[in-house]
């Protein structure tokens, strides 16, 4: 019964992983997720046999009171922060499971530690120790996210002795059955996925998310194959497998290697508190954008990580709903590092009923920008940057951009003139068809729509 279970919920993964590849099916996929959830933690349940129930059902019911507290309460523009933090707890439990099995392996209906097998014995350290670079690059991750940590370079030789610790650690483990060589590997572990994530700049954030939740998974996985629980391995290689996929496609979207995110060199590490430097640039008010949108016959809405942190996307639904209503075409332009996470400003615009038909990807709405009217744009500042296509020097040099420079007028909104989150100066502020409108971007766009 239990392996038939076992394989609805694998089932159930499956079309959630392919709900999730589409806004318009992406609440299916949700449903499919959360009811092969459950039907794992039954079958789970079930396969175990021997259980306390009160236990087992303290521990959901705690569980499931802190999720819906948390997702009750988390905002949109810290939803990266709370994914990192999640992505932590996954490989923070692979790492205690792993210490489970290895000193009470009767738990487990197990033999002892020195009675396992070799691969047993591997598969638990891999698991322990993909858990443990998960939850320290997480934390890490967490705290960059939520702007309490800046980044700071570490020494690749450092990284270079914790890994060989590491190594050198599980090897003499897997020869010996040592306790102290098992501590050793995932202490160095978890020092070593802080150590990775600590020199990593905000802009290639998006990328170190999805890389993070790929170990989880195969940390996962790992921990799967030691209990020989098919549900945990396969529900593990799926997320690994498709994180990575996820971080392909990033490092994709900015035109750069997975080795030059995870390796930055000295000179890529930037201080995030940039500010742009002293030029003349047009400053617009709210009636100034007014005039201009309704005079406009297209407009494009680009919106990044300031439509987020001001939760603009409500305002902008309804400034493109009045412009469609005079007959003006209005489309969305989304890039796929925009935000702090994959998909971020897409989750955002469906948040606010925006219609899948009107949002477009980088290679769709790049043609129309030399025939745009006006491109209206919140707080998306790197991914806009006309550096990445100019400057050799900056950080963000190759990365396929929206180019909105080629609109006959560009809106751009920022709370300041200071720089993005890569601390990359925007040539684009000084343009000479730019018009600055500074200030709060929901605030801005709420005076245009009274003007409207």
């Amino acid at each position: 019964m239990a392996s038939i279970l076992y394989l609805t919920a694998a089932v159930c993964f499956i079309f959630a992983l392919k709900g999730l590849s589409s806004a318009e099916s992406a609440r299916h996929g949700n449903i499919c997720g959360i009811c092969g959830m459950t039907i794992a933690c039954v079958s789970a349940y079930l396969d175990i046999g021997n259980f306390d129930v009160c236990f087992v059902l303290s521990a959901v019911f705690i569980g499931g009171i802190i999720g819906i507290s948390i997702a009750q309460t988390v905002s949109m523009t810290n939803l990266p922060q709370m994914i990192a933090g999640f992505h932590s707890l996954v490989g923070l439990a692979a790492v205690l499971i792993a210490f489970s099995i290895y000193f009470a392996p009767d738990l487990f209906g197990m033999a002892s530690s020195t009675g396992m097998n070799t691969f047993s014995l591997l598969e638990m350290t891999l698991g322990s120790i993909i858990g443990a670079i998960t939850f320290s690059g997480s934390m890490v991750a967490f705290l960059k996210l939520h702007g309490s940590y800046k980044e700071h370079g570490v020494p690749l030789k450092l990284n270079i002795f914790f890994a060989s610790s590491m190594f050198c650690s599980l090897i003499y483990f897997m020869l010996t059955k040592n306790a102290v060589a098992f501590f050793l590997s995932t202490g160095c572990a978890f020092i070593l996925g802080a150590s990775m994530i600590m020199p990593i700049g905000g802009a290639d954030m998006p990328v170190v998310v999805s890389m993070l939740n790929s170990y989880s998974g195969w940390a996962a996985s790992g921990i799967g194959f030691t209990l020989h629980n098919d549900l945990l391995i396969i529900t593990g290689a799926l997320v690994g497998a498709s994180g990575a996929i996820l971080s392909y496609i990033m490092c994709k979207g900015m035109n750069r290697s997975l080795r030059d995110v995870i390796f930055p060199s000295e000179q890529e590490v930037f201080d995030e508190t940039k500010t742009s430097q002293s030029k003349p640039f047009k400053l617009g008010a709210p009636e100034d954008a007014a005039f201009i949108l309704k005079n406009a016959s297209s407009v494009i809405i680009v919106p990044g990580y300031g439509m987020a942190t001001s939760q603009a996307q409500h305002a902008l639904k309804e400034m493109g709903d009045i412009l469609k209503k005079e007959g003006i075409s209005v489309k969305y332009a989304i890039h796929p590092v925009a935000g702090r996470m994959p998909g971020h400003m897409n989750v955002l615009l469906a948040e606010a009923n925006v219609p899948y038909e009107d949002v477009f990807e980088l290679d769709e709405i790049n043609r129309d920008f030399s025939s745009c009217d006006v491109a209206y744009v919140v707080g998306a500042n790197d991914v806009t940057n006309p550096a990445a296509k100019k400057d050799a020097s900056c950080q963000i040099y190759g990365m396929p951009i929206l180019e909105v420079e080629k609109a006959k007028v560009i809106l751009f909104l920022k709370r300041s003139m200071g720089a993005g989150y890569a601390g990359v100066d925007n040539d684009l502020f000084y343009a000479s068809n730019t018009m600055m409108l500074l200030g709060d971007a929901k605030k801005t766009t709420e005076s245009i729509v009274k003007v409207m």
